[in-house]
């Protein structure tokens, strides 16, 4: 697992290209408004400064101020409120824009970054399991819980990490309008890993098996719930 700088992508989304016997699945990105709304919550500020607004003209009818005095007791929480939200949205839609999921046979790949583009390279050896995250829109986000020796920073990959989970991060492709074809792709691939792991421990002889250690990938589960 790695996060480095790239300057440049042989592939979209990629640091590099694909070694052999490695496919890219699935890419996709998250939507800009969807992003904005759940990760920078532009809609709960939004309407904060609409109520500070509106009980800025409160107390002025209350006062029993004139319609300018009125407008100018609410101009600075709108105007403020403009600001932000227009801030956040722009914040949202470049974030949406630098960031490219992407899932291969042997790996999660996610590069983000606007000022400083990353990329996180999360094989499947180290995932633990995977969760499909619906929402009521039909959107939704896939979860990546990792092994506990394995750990990423939640601030460096905010906002790309499941929200709440700070002591375990966990990394997430966030805000898809397609997360269930991304979560079914992820869920099989990780099983067909696993399958190729027990494959080649079955085929080592029993006496140089002995002394082997075991291969942590063997132990990775996938399961996908909504």
């Amino acid at each position: 697992m790695s996060t480095a700088e790239y300057d440049y992508e042989p592939i979209r989304g990629l640091p590099g290209h694909l070694p052999a016997g490695e496919v890219l699945l699935w890419q996709g990105s998250p939507n800009g408004w969807l992003l904005t709304r759940r990760a920078l919550h532009v809609v709960p500020i939004g309407l904060y400064f609409l109520a500070l607004a509106a009980w800025q003209a409160v107390m002025a009818i209350t006062r029993q101020h004139s319609w300018l005095s009125i407008g100018h007791a609410v101009r600075i929480p709108l105007l403020l409120g403009c600001v932000a939200t227009l801030i956040l949205a722009a914040v949202g839609w470049a974030a949406a824009r630098a960031t490219v999921y992407s899932i291969t046979t042997r790996r999660v790949v996610m590069r983000h970054g606007i000022a400083l583009p990353m990329s996180l390279n999360l094989p499947f050896r180290h995932i633990d399991r995977a969760a499909l995250l619906m929402h009521r829109d039909g959107s939704g986000d896939v979860a990546l819980r990792l092994y506990k020796t394995q750990r990423i920073g939640y601030l460096l990959n905010w906002p790309h990490v499941r929200a709440g989970h700070y002591l375990q991060p966990q990394a997430c492709l966030r805000a898809l309008t397609d997360a269930p074809q991304a979560a079914n792709l992820l869920a099989a691939a990780l099983h067909a890993s696993v399958c190729e792991v027990e494959v080649a421990t079955a085929a080592i002889p029993p006496i140089a098996m002995a002394s082997a250690a075991p291969a942590p990938a063997a132990a990775a589960r996938a399961s996908v719930a909504a």
